[in-house]
């Protein structure tokens, strides 16, 4: 069943490398009748990929490891263990952002990733959807240096993890991103990438 949803206005109140609309609406309520007016503020980030990369023979995970000051404000170290992401940028699809991605951050370039699905990472204040994939490397070899573009400040170490460590850390927080984590247990829910 469609419901309705009524959008009254909407304005973009800063547009910088995040942008933040403001939005008035109303919206089908269960019983039927319209809602009260809302307004709610709107993260608009863009839509992002992630891709796990994954030895199904060794029983591995490869991930990253990098510096995310907004982790680091909340107290913890900031230094962060997760899949390879990007944001995909405009008139970029999906598959053609892990690509790059996975080139930049890790070195692989891999001919074929398998839909891992999608999540809304934080759907209360922000429109932003994570396609996630899943990159099998038995075979193969990096074909560049990975480790972030100097452009974008970034500083990015590849780490190898045992599929069974790597869950391990989920369970005792070393592992905290969520696409991290939402990976990770995918795969562990698919027994059939397992030797």
């Amino acid at each position: 069943m469609v419901r309705r949803v009524q959008v009254i206005s909407q304005s973009r109140e800063y547009d910088g490398f995040l942008k933040v609309d403001k939005v008035r609406f109303r919206y089908e309520r269960f019983d039927g009748t319209m809602s009260e007016e809302t307004t709610r503020l709107v993260l608009e980030r863009g839509d992002s990929v992630g891709v796990l990369l994954y030895h199904i023979r060794r029983q591995s995970v490869l991930l990253i490891e990098q510096f995310r000051y907004p982790a680091y404000v909340r107290g913890g170290s900031g230094w962060l263990l997760e899949i390879v992401a990007g944001v995909i940028e405009e008139g970029e699809g999906r598959l053609a952002t892990a690509q790059r991605e996975l080139i930049e951050e890790s070195g692989y370039s891999l001919s074929h990733l398998h839909d891992f699905g999608m999540f809304y990472p934080s759907p209360g204040g922000s429109s932003e959807r994570i396609y996630l994939y899943l990159g099998l490397l038995d075979g193969m070899p990096r074909t560049g240096r990975g480790g972030g573009l100097a452009a974008e400040q970034e500083d990015i170490r590849l780490r190898e993890i045992p599929l069974s460590e790597a869950l391990r850390m989920v369970e005792s927080g070393e592992i905290c991103d969520g696409k991290t984590i939402i990976a990770l247990q995918r795969l562990a829910l698919h027994p059939q990438l397992q030797p």
